[in-house]
């Protein structure tokens, strides 16, 4: 088999594996007080390997591919706090490539689980900001691809069309009784995501406004309020999956109408009661969403308007029983969420926030 016909293979191999699953679904979050403003979570929980980044690792591995820069048995690396690397552990796996991923220490255990479950090997850094070099450096030393998701995440991505996240958010919206929503809310970690989601909707001439919710010590609200500011400094945020120390290449200011920045405790609290309230576990970057979404939606209200809001259910809360669901570890972390849960439940309860 030439290079040339195990890439045709290779991207036949994806593309039957993504003709056999369905999108994920579209979920109404009932908010009994407030009638005239709706809310819904698109679960990409629901994707083979449990979150949002199935579609990042899909675009990246086609788009390293197509470009020539993945090749029969080569090892492809990445430096990611998780999610990205499971997803990209399970492709890995399936076109037969060593994979391994470069992640912080503090990353959950559940999620190293998941990495090796698909054959995937875990380098472990002290920090975040240490896994680019690092994985860069394993990717020339074992001859490998380096994915790089911080860097090419907006561009892997065809945002105009071709299933991105936003055309299916659209497509399930048409017939709601607000079909525009007035706010799309998400998270960036890369970017990719805030990227595809506001050029989908400026190309396609929607009113929708693109919130991105961040957690406080990330550099991303900074950069957004301040184009001189590039990198944080200070402890890193418990939040998995969103928020950086530094602005990746991905993350485009320019496409996003607003930010708000969520303290770990109120994230963590707003994971907790969703959790509740939909019956199953979500992650922590799901309630820092929900915590915009609460602000922006009694908002809303407060002015009189009425609309939708829609947000992401990033992945699968039982990755967190051992830390944002374990009270023993936020008590070890110094965080108490029960101010924030009461906050929020009250939100629920009477619309005011």
């Amino acid at each position: 088999m030439t290079n040339r016909d195990w890439t045709a293979w290779a991207i036949g191999r994806i593309e039957a594996d993504f003709t056999r699953s369905a999108d994920t679904h579209l979920l109404s979050l009932p908010m009994p007080t407030l009638p005239d403003i709706a809310l819904y979570l698109k679960d990409e929980s629901s994707h083979p390997t449990g979150s949002l980044k199935h579609r990042l690792a899909r675009s990246l591995f086609l788009y390293g591919l197509c470009n020539g820069w993945i090749g029969k048995g080569q090892p492809i690396i990445e430096a990611s706090s998780g999610s990205t690397a499971v997803s990209e552990a399970y492709f890995a796996r399936m076109l037969g490539l060593p994979f391994v991923a470069v992640v912080p220490r503090a990353t959950a255990p559940a999620k190293i689980a998941a990495i090796e479950f698909y054959a995937g090997r875990c380098h472990f850094v002290d920090s975040g900001a240490e896994m680019y070099d690092v994985a860069r450096t394993l990717a020339d030393e074992l001859g490998g691809h380096y994915m790089d998701q911080f860097t090419f995440a907006e561009r892997a991505t065809d945002w105009r069309a071709n299933n991105n996240i936003a055309e299916a958010i659209f497509a399930q919206m048409a017939r709601e009784p607000h079909p525009v929503p007035d706010w799309i809310i998400c998270g960036a970690g890369t970017g990719g995501t805030s990227a595809t989601i506001g050029r989908y909707v400026r190309y396609n001439r929607l009113a929708s406004q693109v919130c991105v919710a961040d957690p406080e010590h990330s550099v991303f609200h900074r950069h957004w309020s301040d184009r001189t500011v590039t990198t944080a400094c200070g402890p890193s945020s418990l939040i998995e999956g969103i928020g950086r120390p530094r602005v990746e290449p991905s993350f485009l200011p320019e496409v996003v109408d607003r930010m708000i920045a969520v303290t770990d405790a109120m994230s963590i609290a707003a994971a907790r009661v969703v959790s509740r309230r939909i019956g199953r576990l979500c992650g922590g970057s799901t309630g820092t969403n929900i915590w915009a979404c609460a602000m922006i939606a009694s908002e809303m209200a407060a002015s009189g308007r009425s609309g939708s809001i829609v947000s992401i259910l990033c992945d699968d809360g039982t990755r967190y029983r051992d830390t944002i669901f374990d009270d023993a570890w936020l008590a070890g972390q110094g965080i108490d969420t029960t101010v924030h849960e009461e906050r929020l439940e009250r939100f629920f309860a009477t619309g005011k926030f």
